[in-house]
């Protein structure tokens, strides 16, 4: 008896089921107030609320929602589907390590994963497949096929991607609190060591993203480039992080750095930091140095509550390193 190939059905289970792709018009209403509502299968697609600038993907298991900023303002949002029990997506900040419109699986009998695109070396990516509502994949991240078409024709390699699973995440964060902070010196962590490997980091053809991820639990600041640790150090966070906090580098020219601080609550507006913003952070001095010559627009900086130990109990938050 001739065998039958598994690869076209490996590819109905993954396409098919029981969500059918479908955009979610407005009318009106705010992006993440609409996100909260989507049904599995369905998305929203505004790219006109914001048309350049830097951009970011956050993906909450929580919630099973992903949501696209632009230049601070959330353009687009869409329900995923995300590891199962067993096979959990890894929480942490991450790099698009590369893109393929028409890619098939090693590991899962060639099957299709259309508009895939890689978030690490060891089988984690954002692709189009079936939407269940609940979490169903062996780690990556499933989309609607007519959004992830759309994301894919949006995004580069070196681009940031933030998978959290807080409840509050994305959330606008308390203004710092300098009175209860102002007894901590910027001194004191001033001279502290700290490790600096910047040739760890790929160049990705010169698009390589530098990403920040700073735990205010563990007082530390992670720095990735192309999905490697090029850097870590102390850091303390003035103030009371309630949820997190984005701020994306729009540009940089002979006036400084120009960072827009992304406002996760309904409106969902970008507002652009004031020039005392960096005093909210205390970190070698030195460190900050050399973090400005890796630095370009588009680079993120993302400040959780949560740590960044593996291992701990209650968190499963990490950076990977592709």
């Amino acid at each position: 008896m001739k065998q039958m190939s598994i690869a076209p059905i490996a590819a109905a289970l993954l396409l098919s089921g029981s969500a059918a792709a479908e955009q979610v018009a407005l009318n009106g209403r705010p992006i993440l107030k609409v996100a909260t509502k989507l049904k599995p299968g369905q998305y929203v697609w505004e790219p006109g609320r914001a048309l350049s600038g830097p951009a970011l993907v956050v993906v909450n298991l929580h919630t099973q929602r992903l949501l696209f900023f632009r230049n601070g303002v959330p353009i687009a949002a869409s329900t995923v589907s995300s590891g199962k029990t067993g096979h959990e997506t890894p929480t942490g900040v991450f790099t698009i390590l590369q893109k393929n419109e028409n890619h098939f699986s090693k590991t899962y009998n060639n099957a299709p994963m259309p508009n895939m695109q890689r978030l690490t070396w060891k089988g984690v990516a954002l692709h189009a497949g079936n939407l269940p509502g609940y979490p169903a994949s062996h780690g990556c991240v499933r989309l609607p096929l007519a959004f992830s078409k759309l994301l894919f024709g949006e995004t580069a390699v070196g681009m940031t991607v933030v998978i959290t699973s807080h409840p509050d995440f994305p959330h606008e964060a308390s203004p710092p609190d300098l009175e209860v902070e102002a007894a901590r010196s910027r001194a004191s962590l001033a001279n502290a060591k700290y490790e600096w490997h910047p040739e760890r980091g790929p160049d990705l053809n010169g698009d390589a993203i530098v990403s920040v991820v700073v735990s205010k639990a563990d007082h530390q600041a992670v720095v990735m480039k192309g999905g490697a640790k090029i850097g870590s150090a102390p850091v303390y966070v003035r103030g009371n992080v309630v949820g997190a906090e984005a701020y994306v580098l729009e540009s940089w020219d002979h006036s400084g750095q120009h960072w827009v601080k992304l406002h996760f609550s309904e409106t969902g507006k970008g507002t652009v930091t004031k020039p005392n913003e960096a005093e909210h952070f205390d970190a070698p001095t030195q460190f900050r140095h050399d973090l400005h010559t890796v630095l370009r627009p588009g680079s993120i900086v993302v400040v959780t509550p949560a740590s960044l130990r593996s291992g701990l109990p209650g968190t499963r938050e990490t950076v990977f390193e592709g």
